[in-house]
């Protein structure tokens, strides 16, 4: 089972969605059959069924075991993530394209650059996954707190020439050493910053806007 499966297909997406479908989805962290999610979900078994061979189809839920009750072979499940995400290419046309953005200080560039994110790391990892090997892979995640507008202004130029000073220090321009095989490596890296959402407040664009 992968902690997180990236859904690309719009099909699965749209089953993944249904929300019997996401209780069954969540239930099926541990393996179960569709007579033991039929108590957990409040469904008959029959409707059970009809939302696992969905998710099945869709290669959301994958089996288990197979285990014989006299005439009757019980199917056993498990979903095939812990959690899943949506990638923006299950709604590829009109998916946000960070190429229209040239703007860092853009909250639109920061999302598309994000759904990118998303899309490049599901394809890795299945790649990794069907090659069974390990993906390198690196972040950061904190918070920080800023006096004024002014500071985080400066904090975000410093940030700007201290990342640039590190990308020119060790970027390989297509002249990689004879002994690192098949030449040099490209990675992708973002740094973002933005401001965290505010907590056991109603939420709403008003209120989460810049007082500065």
């Amino acid at each position: 089972m992968l902690d997180i499966e990236v859904i690309e297909d719009p099909a699965a997406a749209e089953a993944s969605l249904d929300p019997i479908r996401t209780r069954i989805l969540q239930e099926l962290a541990e393996p179960g059959s569709a007579t033991q999610l039929s108590a957990k979900v409040g469904l008959p078994r029959q409707k059970v069924n009809y939302h696992l061979k969905a998710l099945e189809r869709h290669g959301l839920v994958e089996l288990v075991e197979e285990r014989k009750k006299g005439n009757v072979t019980e199917r056993v499940l498990r979903a095939t993530a812990a959690s899943y995400l949506i990638s923006p290419v299950a709604l590829a046309s009109v998916a946000p394209d960070p190429r229209r953005f040239s703007d860092r200080f853009s909250a639109f560039w920061l999302l598309a650059l994000a759904a990118r994110t998303v899309q490049e790391m599901g394809k890795l990892i299945a790649g990794a996954a069907a090659a069974k090997k390990k993906l390198a892979s690196f972040a950061i995640d904190g918070e920080i707190s800023f006096r004024s507008a002014s500071d985080r202004a400066a904090f975000a130029e410093e940030l700007a020439v201290a990342v640039t000073r590190l990308v020119d220090k060790y970027h390989d321009g297509g002249t990689a050493s004879a002994g690192t095989a098949g030449g040099a490596r490209k990675h992708r890296l973002v740094v973002v910053l933005h401001p965290a959402l505010k907590t056991n407040t109603q939420h709403s664009p008003e209120k989460e806007q810049d007082n500065d």
